[in-house]
């Protein structure tokens, strides 16, 4: 599913809004995700699970062309953490 596609579904479950209004509240919601975890914070939705920072440490890797070591300095990325509502259901033990 894309970004399009989530809106549309959105727009067609809420009863008034149009497809331009659903986009600016999906962006909202993508938008203080994002600012959240630039600043460090963690965002934790109950039943869905949590979003994060987390910090890589310098390791070293290999350059695939030519097969030299090259240290990768560390780094913060994002981490999903999926809650157990939210991993019943792909696994397929939960009701919708």
């Amino acid at each position: 599913m894309t970004k399009t596609d989530l809106i549309e579904k959105v727009s067609l479950q809420t009863d008034g809004l149009t497809k331009k209004q659903t986009e600016i509240i999906v962006n909202m919601l993508f938008d203080s995700i994002k600012d959240a975890l630039a600043g460090g914070d963690k965002i934790e939705i109950r039943g869905f699970g949590s979003f994060r920072i987390r910090q890589r440490r310098t390791r070293e890797g290999r350059n695939p062309k030519t097969g030299q070591n090259v240290s990768v300095p560390e780094k913060r990325v994002p981490f999903f953490k999926a809650g157990k509502e939210l991993k019943e259901l792909v696994d397929g033990r939960a009701e919708v």
